[in-house]
């Protein structure tokens, strides 16, 4: 069983409209800096980890964030 990390981060706009996922990251870093740059031109961005078994499907329960900033969904007050 082995185990791969995805980095994720997710921009947040005032404006109506739909949300569109940015594409993972390849690492921790990059998803920080990516998630510093967006800070600038949003009210809110998130970046997270979370792993899962690409072979079984088995995902974390709950995503790591480790960078955030301003406004954002009351989904994420809950997570690490």
């Amino acid at each position: 069983m082995t185990r791969e990390s995805t980095f994720l981060v997710q921009a947040f706009n005032s404006k109506g409209g739909r949300l569109k996922p940015n594409r993972p990251c390849k690492s921790a870093d990059g998803a920080r800096r990516t998630a510093e740059r967006l800070a600038l031109s949003h009210v809110g961005v998130v970046a997270f980890s979370t792993t899962a078994d690409p072979e079984t499907g088995d995902y974390d329960d709950e995503p790591k964030v480790f960078f955030r900033t301003g406004l954002l969904p009351s989904e994420f007050d809950l997570m690490p």
